[in-house]
């Protein structure tokens, strides 16, 4: 074969070999790129989750308090039924 078209070939391959590495580059940043957004899309609904268990956390504590109040209360008023209960030994 000619010379000539031994330069075409390995030109050739070089072009098509430089396209394969571009063209996984070009993947591999759109890939990351991706996986970046999702991280973010996941720290968010993270945040939202926590802030959430956050709100549910102040608001059991609350009930939680207003339960104890309540008890006490009952606990008097069961303490002066006790106290003016005729039938009570």
């Amino acid at each position: 074969m000619a010379t000539w078209i031994w330069i075409v070939i390995a030109v050739a391959a070089f072009v098509v070999l430089a396209a394969v590495v571009l063209g996984a580059r070009k993947a591999r940043e759109r890939r990351v790129v991706q996986q970046r957004e999702k991280a973010q899309e996941l720290r968010q609904e993270a945040e939202q989750r926590h802030r959430a268990a956050k709100e549910r956390e102040n608001m059991s504590q609350e009930l939680k308090e207003r339960a104890a109040t309540e008890r006490k209360e009952g606990d008097k008023v069961a303490a002066q039924a006790a106290k003016i209960d005729p039938d009570r030994d």
